[in-house]
């Protein structure tokens, strides 16, 4: 029996993760964002029930540490275009996390499963633009499109530059 994603609470989620990384994500500071995530793994492998008032923190420790096989990612893309949450057995084929993560991934699935597929599709958005494969190539014809328009588009800076 699949089981529907609550497509709302992934983009809060992926809203309030991409918020917080991009405000330690400073150039001033290169190791801002990474002193961060670390005290974050700290404090949720000892109390991974926080993680039910701040459910953006997960995502946010696992920024950048999960990895999505090549041949995973059309899975992915498929479960986030149809809102489908994937089961255990077929997430934990999609997905690599490292090992240094691994205690804090097993005390959060302990925790609660869901949740930990859900931050991994905010960690795919994330990794992916925000996109799906199907939506890439959606994209694409559409950019295909805008390119034939631009072809009559007329500009008269562009004579000016050619009487230069």
């Amino acid at each position: 029996m699949t089981k529907a994603l609550d497509l709302s609470r992934i983009d809060e989620l992926k809203e309030n993760a991409y918020s917080n990384i991009e405000s330690y994500n400073d150039p001033d500071t290169p190791d801002a964002l990474a002193k961060f995530t670390s005290q974050i793994k700290a404090v949720l492998l000892a109390d991974p029930k926080l993680l039910e008032s701040v459910p953006e923190y997960l995502p946010i420790a696992l920024y950048d540490q999960v990895k999505f096989p090549p041949e995973a990612k059309n899975k992915w893309a498929h479960w986030v275009k149809e809102g489908i949450q994937p089961e255990w057995d077929e997430f934990k084929t999609t997905v690599a996390f490292n090992k240094a993560d691994l205690p804090l991934v097993l005390a959060v699935k302990n925790h609660s499963e869901t949740l930990l597929i859900e931050s991994c599709i905010v960690l795919f958005l994330l990794a992916n633009d925000n996109k799906s494969a199907a939506t890439n190539s959606e994209q694409d014809d559409d950019y295909i499109e805008d390119q034939e328009e631009e072809e009559a588009y007329y500009d008269p800076f562009d004579e000016e530059e050619e009487e230069r």
